[in-house]
């Protein structure tokens, strides 16, 4: 099964979600809507940071749901 990294910065107000090694980033790429899109050398997206976060509810903090279907 493959991993996903998820890292919420509090201070710089980010957050990050990584969907294969950040070690493969080659270039970044932020898009209209203020998300950054990091691909590897072969231009595939890699991971994604959302700029300007706040979770909807500071107090409970960050909760993953994951889903798996086979």
């Amino acid at each position: 099964m493959d991993k996903v990294k998820v890292i919420y910065d509090a201070v710089g107000h980010t957050l990050t979600v990584w969907l294969d090694d950040p070690a493969k980033e080659a270039v970044c790429e932020e898009t209209a809507d203020e998300v950054v899109l990091m691909k590897d050398g072969q231009g595939r997206v890699i991971g994604f940071e959302l700029l300007h976060y706040r979770p909807a509810n500071a107090e409970a903090g960050l909760a993953v749901e994951t889903v798996v279907r086979t």
